[in-house]
């Protein structure tokens, strides 16, 4: 118990100095994450619609959620069906609750060498599909 509650619930010092380092002299590659974060949604969400799907470009984080639901599959089966054939995993959206169903969650938080595999996989299994 005495071990859990100092990780979940104080920063290790090293931790907190880390944090002010990067306060006080990290907004340069702050910034360069974020435009290399930038990057990739771009060009994920712009391969997804070259793809096919629907899908809004997210404003946050690392995550895109395309619309499955003209492909005839449960967001479960779509996942597991890009999972076995396509060996790329995506989140189906019932994972997050009511209203996402015909969605999968992808991260996007890769490589732009990755994503471009990834990418080619989502295609030739969607073409699968047809």
């Amino acid at each position: 118990m005495k071990i859990h509650q100092y990780n979940a619930l104080c920063a290790p010092i090293m931790s907190q100095y880390a944090a002010i380092e990067a306060l006080k002299h990290g907004q340069k590659e702050a910034e360069n994450m974020r435009k290399s974060y930038e990057q990739r949604r771009n060009f994920f969400y712009q391969g997804l619609k070259d793809i096919g799907f629907e899908v809004k470009k997210p404003m946050g984080a690392f995550y895109i959620f395309p619309n499955i639901a003209k492909f005839g599959l449960s967001a479960e089966d779509f996942a597991m069906g890009l999972l076995k054939h396509g060996k790329v995993a995506v989140v189906p959206g019932t994972a997050f609750g009511h209203g996402i169903n015909d969605y999968v969650r992808c991260c996007y938080a890769a490589s732009i060498d990755d994503l471009k595999e990834a990418l080619k996989r989502i295609k030739l299994f969607v073409d699968s599909l047809k």
